[in-house]
């Protein structure tokens, strides 16, 4: 049975509309708190995701990919709810480029997966700090990647670039603003169920996917959102600064 343990508190998780981000806010809704879910493009998904929810919540649109997106997205949040505990960065995008792309594509890949993945992100640690040192405390949870701790493939360097840059981040907001009673930790799945994964599974099949996962098996969106949900329990402060691998056993430091 689920438990109310963030009654009360206003969470706002970033790419919330599908895959991770919706397992996300459905559990955060159950446990009691009020989800802000951001959307980039699809607003009938964030629709039907909010009216599904028990509790109050709401949707807030901003684009990450534009330079002032992420400072939009906080101020509208922020304007509309108040009070925000948390944020969830977990937006992001998978952009594949070879080493044989042309200058212009190949800079051009990198730059659209920094501004999504890392500086959007960046950009909304930041709005959450001040708000969260004027308000008492908060929490960041920043959702990053098992590419981001062992490498990636030769065409999608960027995403681990950019996820490890994030692990960085994480890391110096824990030792930074632990005093100003902010908990700062990263989740760092390797495969989801997702429909990515799915897309991938489709065109090289289950086996491509899972072959270095121990148990065989992809984690499901469901297990993400159940450790966000968990690491935002107020007795939960000692997680600040920690890194949390969710990969099955593929990848292990």
């Amino acid at each position: 049975m689920t438990t109310t343990t963030l009654s009360g508190q206003t969470v706002l998780v970033t790419g919330a509309s599908g895959g991770i981000g919706a397992a996300i806010v459905r559990r955060l809704a159950e446990e009691g708190a009020r989800p802000i879910i951001h959307y980039g493009r699809d607003r009938a998904a964030a629709e039907a995701l909010l009216a599904s929810i028990p509790g109050e919540g709401m949707i807030v649109r901003a684009d990450l990919s534009a330079d002032d997106g992420a400072f939009n997205l906080w101020r509208n949040a922020e304007a509309r709810a108040g009070r925000i505990h948390a944020l969830v960065n977990n937006a992001g995008i998978r952009t594949e480029i070879s080493i044989d792309a042309e200058p212009g594509a190949w800079r051009e890949a990198w730059q659209r997966e920094f501004q999504v993945n890392f500086f959007a992100a960046a950009d909304l640690c930041k709005a959450a700090l001040k708000h969260f040192r004027a308000q008492g405390g908060g929490r960041i949870i920043n959702m990053v990647s098992r590419a981001g701790q062992r490498g990636y493939a030769a065409d999608a360097m960027p995403y681990g670039v950019t996820k490890a840059a994030l692990v960085n981040l994480t890391k110096s907001i824990a030792r930074s603003f632990g005093a100003d009673g902010v908990v700062a930790l990263a989740i760092a799945p390797g495969w989801v169920q997702t429909d990515m994964a799915e897309d991938f599974v489709a065109k090289f099949g289950k086996q491509a996917a899972v072959a270095d996962i121990p148990i065989g098996e992809m984690a499901q969106p469901s297990e993400i959102a159940e450790l966000v949900a968990f690491a935002l329990r107020p007795s939960q402060r000692s997680l600040n600064g920690a890194t949390l691998d969710v990969n099955g056993g593929s990848y292990i430091r």
